[in-house]
């Protein structure tokens, strides 16, 4: 070669857009895990069910934990809505409903602001088909009396309304955040849902199964919704802080254990505490888990 065909090279530019002596790699490494479907928290819903309402193991496990049917052992007791004229926390008491409607008010605005029709949509259907489905399947799941408990014992109450506002929001807001924020919404959701469930519980208004149950389907509901959503516009991998998970779950769990104590069983808060985080947990885990995760990677010398 001569010196100038050296030279000519030398000269052109280079368009490969990489570095010589490096080899380009993603700017992304993604976390990958297979994306868990409605039918296995369906399936879910439907064992919970089984084990704990048809069971006679169950019954009595599940009314082991509602010994005392008085909820002002509750330390959230006068948060409850259970108390005379208190004011309740939302969603639980009477301000279920309100507090529905207020949560689709609010995810109607942030669609309009953001402009993100299909999961503004999907958001308001995993919303209001968690609640409505809790209310069908108080109707059309019996709960068979097993083993001749007291009458207060055989209400069915599986799932739980209140639970399923609280979940149902949660992944609805979940669907509509910027991803930036996506990460911090689905902490407050877990702490909401976890603090939720746990109040339903030390209150003596539904059973561990109960909160089970409704958290299970609206996992199902959001699953379903992210799967029907165009591919350009579901929910895809978001970067977090690194010392987001922690706090996503310590505050759940912290919340779950003041929620659900009450000062004349240790066992009986306990329970509920561990019912309302796994609770926290599956949203994390539908929503916010490893699969919607990122970190960056620098690029490696050649």
């Amino acid at each position: 070669m001569t010196r100038q065909d050296s030279s000519t090279l030398s000269t052109q530019p280079d368009t490969s857009g990489q570095v010589p002596g490096i080899t380009a790699e993603p700017s992304l490494s993604r976390t990958i895990r297979p994306r868990v479907s409605a039918p296995p928290y369906l399936l879910g819903l439907l064992a919970v069910y089984l084990i704990a309402v048809c069971t006679p193991f169950g019954q009595r496990a599940e009314n082991a934990v509602l010994k005392g049917s008085s909820a002002r052992p509750a330390l959230i007791y006068d948060w409850s809505g259970a108390a005379y004229k208190s004011s309740a926390l939302p969603p639980l008491g009477d301000t279920a409903l309100p507090t529905l409607v207020a949560g689709v008010a609010v995810i109607v605005a942030v669609t309009l602001l953001r402009r993100c029709w299909w999961q503004g949509c999907a958001a308001i259907g995993v919303a209001v088909v968690t609640f409505g489905g809790t209310e069908v399947l108080k109707q059309i799941l019996p709960r068979p009396d097993l083993i001749h408990a007291p009458v207060w014992f055989t209400e069915g109450s599986l799932p739980s309304g209140h639970v399923a506002i609280a979940a149902g929001l949660a992944l609805g807001a979940i669907l509509v955040a910027s991803p930036r924020i996506r990460p911090h919404v689905t902490a407050v959701g877990m702490l909401w849902l976890a603090v939720s469930a746990a109040a339903v519980q030390a209150i003596h208004h539904h059973r561990p199964s109960d909160v089970l149950g409704a958290t299970l389907l609206a996992c199902a509901c959001y699953s379903l919704a992210e799967r029907l959503l165009p591919p350009a516009t579901a929910p895809g991998i978001t970067q977090r802080p690194r010392a987001l998970p922690a706090i996503a779950l310590v505050l759940p769990a912290a919340g779950a254990l003041v929620a659900g104590a009450r000062s004349d069983s240790a066992t009986q808060s306990l329970v509920y505490a561990a019912a309302a985080f796994l609770c926290a947990v599956l949203l994390w885990y539908t929503a916010g888990g490893p699969a919607h995760t990122a970190r960056r990677i620098r690029p490696t010398l050649g």
